[in-house]
């Protein structure tokens, strides 16, 4: 085993030796610990397959329907409860259809 000499913030350093006290170890011990699980970390992030996230490919902007609602003068809220009021009647309008058959 080789000795080094390492700086390290001393806020850092009491707190890893106050770890190291609670469970009954040497600071080498924790030390060496932190370091192996960071590096270990590190392979495995490195080793992980890249994620592709899709992509929305459509244009920026509100649905139409929000689209006609904001254009008409409402404000954002107003214009979300005027649509969930509106898909709650056809959901409605649904219901009755089907009880209808």
């Amino acid at each position: 085993m080789r000795r080094t000499t390492v700086r390290i913030d001393e806020a850092l350093l009491n707190e890893a030796k106050a770890f190291a006290a609670r469970n009954g170890r040497t600071l080498n011990s924790v030390m060496e610990e932190a370091l192996r699980q960071l590096m270990n970390r590190s392979e495995r992030i490195a080793e992980r397959p890249r994620v592709e996230l899709p992509a929305f490919g459509g244009e920026p902007g509100y649905a139409p329907r929000m689209q006609v609602a904001l254009g008409m003068g409402h404000t954002f809220d107003e214009a979300v409860d005027d649509l969930w009021l509106e898909e709650q009647l056809e959901t409605l309008e649904g219901i009755r259809r089907d009880d209808a058959r």
